[in-house]
Formats: C-alpha cells, structure tokens, sequence
C-alpha cells in the first residue's frame, strides 16, 4: 500500500522550526492523507488504517492550534 506508507512517512518528519508556509503545506498534506485513507478504511474497516489516520488527526491538529496562534501548553 503505497499510501499507508506515505502516511507513515509523513509521521516521521520533523516537525521543528518550520515555517508558516511549511506548517499550511503540513496540515493540507495531513488532510489529503486522512480523507485518501479514510476511503480505504470504508470498504476494508482495518483497523490499523483507522489508528494512523488518529495519529494523523493529532499531528494535524497540533500543527494548525499553532497556526492559529494558540500556546503550545494550552
């Protein structure tokens, strides 16, 4: 599966001192890979493709709560 492998890749990167631009690309890409794999999930329902597109949500979510400005220990 050429894209549960993307989304694992994407899971490896670094996510330091990135740029505003780079945070907008990250967070696209994390949405395109959470809908692609969630019509894989409809018709195999594993499991293990639900549990990447959480931890795909959360990397998801950690990077835009710092676009909008929030504090990282809010």
């Amino acid at each position: 599966m050429d894209l549960i492998d993307r989304a694992l890749e994407f899971e490896q990167r670094k996510m330091r001192s990135l740029s505003t631009s780079d945070r907008v690309k990250l967070s696209r890409e994390a949405k395109a890979l959470i809908l692609d794999l969630n019509q894989i999930y409809k018709v195999k329902k594993d499991e293990k493709i639900m549990d990447i597109m959480k931890r795909l949500t959360a990397i998801k979510r950690k990077v835009e709560k710092r676009l909008k400005g929030a504090p990282l220990t809010a």
